[in-house]
């Protein structure tokens, strides 16, 4: 069994106008969709991991047309989860399509950047490989990687977004988690030319996110 991961936008088209509008909302992220439910009578089960004030985006949310049912709960300081059923009967989503005519599974979590969504399939060889020919051609996409398909080993960083892992990887590669340490988060901050606070901040979010899953 393969993956291949691509980055997909704009992903009003690639999946549902709600992304576009949850990111046009001030101080409002997508960390991650964390879940995505497809159900026979053209709606969608979604929950998202989003951070940014919780009435922003209950406002957000509540508004937009699409908007069937949904609930909000939050975490820890601006961590927020939100679970959304959305009605899909006219809008596009192309990506369940794709996922729908070459019989292959959407992986979550689904990640996203400046260039759109970062989505996995998973499936046999032959089907990924023509995965690619049929993407419409208003999209953008870009493959991000492929190869053999392991949960075991993929799991852990997918819920990263690609600066925290970025940030993440880089603290490992300098010895941050050496002991005795052998970097600063100045150090890091300095090969990745950003604030000490940066790095600190998407550190603690990626330890969050990966620790509780080792025990």
């Amino acid at each position: 069994m393969k993956y291949l991961t691509l980055s997909l936008g704009p992903t009003d088209r690639a999946f549902h106008p709600i992304d576009r509008h949850l990111t046009t909302q001030e101080h409002v992220t997508r960390e991650t969709l964390l879940h995505l439910d497809i159900r026979f009578n053209e709606t969608y089960l979604v929950l998202y991991h989003l951070t940014g004030p919780r009435s922003v985006i209950e406002t957000a949310i509540t508004t937009h047309e699409t908007v069937l049912d949904h609930e909000i709960v939050s975490v820890d300081g601006d961590d927020v989860y939100a679970y959304i059923h959305l009605d899909v009967s006219n809008t596009d989503g192309h990506l369940v399509e794709l996922a729908h005519d070459h019989s292959l599974i959407i992986d979550t979590p689904i990640t996203f950047d400046a260039d759109g969504m970062n989505v996995t399939l998973v499936g046999n060889t032959a089907r990924l490989g023509t995965v690619l020919q049929s993407v419409p051609g208003e999209l953008t996409v870009s493959v991000r990687n492929a190869g053999r398909y392991d949960p075991g080993t993929n799991d852990l960083l997918a819920s990263l977004t690609d600066r925290q892992r970025e940030v993440f990887e880089t603290a490992v590669e300098a010895g941050y988690y050496d002991v005795p340490r052998r970097v600063t988060h100045r150090d890091i901050a300095g090969e990745l030319d950003c604030a000490p606070s940066t790095v600190d901040e998407h550190l603690r979010k990626a330890e969050s996110a990966v620790v509780p899953h080792l025990f």
